[in-house]
């Protein structure tokens, strides 16, 4: 059984698929070349289903602290300021 056939029978059970130890060379062509990977090497491959994300229901409150500076006449542009808040500590703007 080659690497697409063993990958769809295993996801048709399961959410996610780890492969250990896979030779570069016996991926598509496609992920070698985004990878980066060359033909000796040998790799991991994780494949997952894409979850959804669960709708809100009615009974569901919003995060207390979403939009706890919307009164703040001082701030102004948000991105600036945040940019600001974080220039010292992780160099962000530059």
């Amino acid at each position: 059984m080659n690497l697409a056939a063993a990958i769809k029978e295993t996801m048709d059970t399961l959410d996610t698929i780890v492969l250990e130890h896979v030779k570069a060379s016996e991926l598509p062509a496609d992920w070698i070349k985004r990878i980066k990977a060359k033909p000796g090497e040998t790799v991991r491959v994780t494949i997952a289903k894409e979850t959804t994300t669960a709708k809100r229901s009615k009974n569901d409150k919003p995060n207390r602290t979403f939009g706890m500076w919307a009164d703040r006449q001082d701030i102004g542009d948000v991105g600036e300021y945040v940019r600001k808040l974080r220039q010292p500590r992780y160099g962000a703007g530059k």
